[in-house]
């Protein structure tokens, strides 16, 4: 029996083995792409970043960081912008999403298609709309004064408030849609049963809703705020070169003085900062049940 049962156990790790095999050989071809769509490129962006102008080893590029304080400027800038334009999409997306979900379907489907514009317009083309709009002979200026809202034209473009306007106007649609389809598949007889406990419509959004829409909640900000990050096109245009983002300086590096090093150094660390929030995100509110859909 010992001899059939070694046999037995011996045939059982061989089926085991056969089967990984199979099943690595089944995503091999998944892992070569992502190796070679992001783990080389990221790789050759550390190594760049550890190379001087002579092609040698060197940490010149970190330390021009640490004594310049403008590299220190944009970093603050980037982190300060993109919280700011993610705080605000949430106040303003989450309302949205709420008011869409109460919809009936078709309605609420119909009401998706002006949420959804954004994405067929070119990035582009909306940045230099809002510069048409903003500017101090713009429409918004313009009508402003003959309204007798204001006296003279608002600095509404070229600095930090016209950046922030159209950042979070391209970046709105990214709240809307995971919160909104996360709020759709929310089961409405958790409310019901809510209410049947005494629970008044306010008491069962707070305690019953609000705690079930996290999870688009939470996947729509981080979404938002890490594509804030490398945003270049709005704060050039809207920035009028006073906002000057971590993606602005790696471009003038490269345009301006083709120091692929520094651009690299610069993208190394925004990479690192980037990893070292997520996880500290993850450790306060648990990231990987909210993103699976379990956070609530």
């Amino acid at each position: 029996m010992s001899h059939e049962a070694g046999l037995n156990a011996k045939g059982l790790r061989r089926d085991a083995l056969a089967e990984r095999l199979i099943l690595f050989s089944l995503s091999g071809p998944a892992v070569l792409l992502v190796t070679m769509t992001m783990l080389v490129p990221v790789g050759w962006l550390f190594w760049l970043s550890f190379l001087d102008d002579a092609g040698g080893f060197s940490l010149e590029h970190y330390q021009r960081m640490l004594v310049q304080p403008s590299y220190g400027r944009a970093f603050r800038i980037t982190f300060e912008i993109s919280f700011i334009t993610t705080a605000i999409c949430i106040l303003l997306g989450y309302p949205l999403a709420y008011a869409l979900s109460q919809l009936p379907r078709r309605v609420a489907n119909i009401c998706m298609i002006a949420v959804m514009l954004p994405f067929w317009t070119s990035l582009l083309v909306r940045t230099y709309a809002w510069l048409v709009l903003l500017q101090r002979q713009g429409l918004i200026n313009t009508w402003g004064i003959k309204l007798g809202l204001w006296d003279s034209p608002l600095a509404l473009v070229h600095n930090l408030n016209g950046t922030l306007i159209g950042m979070i106007h391209i970046m709105l649609p990214f709240m809307v849609l995971p919160v909104y389809a996360t709020m759709r598949s929310i089961d409405r007889d958790y409310l019901k049963a809510a209410a049947n406990l005494g629970a008044s419509p306010t008491l069962a959004f707070w305690l019953v809703f609000l705690p079930l829409s996290l999870p688009g909640l939470v996947a729509g900000a981080l979404m938002v705020f890490i594509l804030c990050l490398g945003f270049y096109v709005t704060p050039a245009v809207l920035g009028g070169g006073k906002i000057t983002m971590v993606a602005n300086r790696i471009a003038t590096d490269i345009e301006l003085f083709f120091n692929w090093g520094a651009a690299s150094s610069l993208g190394v660390v925004l990479f690192i900062l980037t990893g070292i929030i997520l996880y500290a995100a993850s450790r306060l509110v648990r990231l990987d049940r909210f993103l699976s859909g379990g956070g609530a």
